[in-house]
């Protein structure tokens, strides 16, 4: 009875989920590996596209900005082309072997006994791979990513437009709230009681708009939208310490052999 009275008096945790991104979150943007994409990117604008190589540069940062990513951007102003062969070009040729097996935060992301989600804007094979050479495959227990958000898109710009679908919704992406209100619905995810992490600002200042707590990764302090800075992943259990506290004592950690990934 003793026993009982102290549980009634627990409360519960602040956090039931915990939502990553992938690209310069689970790993440093010192990497190399974003810059490497970005080289992927031009050239396929450039080899693929045919787009003039002098204007591609100013062309990706406008894109990005108003769209999301440079390719929902490419799609959204008339380009036709299949997402597979843009993923496979942009992605299938990233240099994998620059990211390596991180055992600190493997531990740390096995010690917390909190769900954990990916929500990444990337497709599912590179979501895999990152996963994989990082040795986190078996650290999550769902996985959001494009195939997951645009799951009925097709590839034919003119068949969109035939389905009645606005420039701006041919790709849904992150920092768009579609995005987010798709994962939410997916995922079972109560944006209230989900903490998010993300080394976009802009990400995550539409992830606040949504309710959810955002933790601003490969940064030093926190600004409009941001209730915590990470100047690395690594740093989770200085900032965020209430993570391992806040913890009912029934909860039981499970290892996972294997992840879902929702497509």
């Amino acid at each position: 009875m003793e026993h009982e009275d102290s549980y009634q008096l627990v409360s519960e945790p602040k956090y039931e989920c915990l939502l990553f991104d992938v690209d310069d979150t689970l790993y440093p943007l010192s990497s190399g590996l974003s810059a490497q994409c970005t080289k992927n990117i031009i050239d396929y604008m450039v080899e693929k596209l045919g787009i003039d190589e002098a204007k591609v540069p100013e062309m990706c940062v406008s894109l990005y900005k108003e769209y999301g990513t440079t390719m929902a951007g490419l799609r959204a102003i008339g380009y036709d082309f299949d997402y597979d062969d843009y993923h496979s070009f942009v992605h299938g040729r990233l240099p994998y072997e620059l990211l390596k097996t991180d055992h600190v935060l493997r531990n740390l992301l096995h010690s917390l006994p909190v769900r954990k989600v990916i929500f990444s804007n990337a497709n599912e094979a590179h979501v895999a791979k990152v996963l994989s050479r990082l040795g986190l495959e078996d650290c999550f227990d769902d996985i959001i990513c494009f195939e997951t958000v645009n799951p009925t898109r097709n590839s034919s710009v003119a068949q969109d437009n035939i389905n009645g679908e606005s420039a701006k919704t041919l790709v849904v992406c992150k920092p768009f709230e579609e995005a987010y209100e798709q994962a939410f619905k997916i995922a079972n995810i109560n944006p209230q009681k989900t903490l998010f992490f993300d080394d976009s600002v802009r990400n995550l200042q539409t992830a606040k708009l949504m309710g959810l707590h955002t933790v601003w990764v490969g940064a030093s302090h926190r600004t409009k939208g941001i209730d915590y800075a990470l100047e690395s992943i690594h740093n989770m259990k200085e900032a965020l310490p209430e993570l391992w506290e806040d913890v009912k004592p029934d909860v039981r950690i499970s290892e996972k052999t294997a992840i879902e990934v929702r497509v």
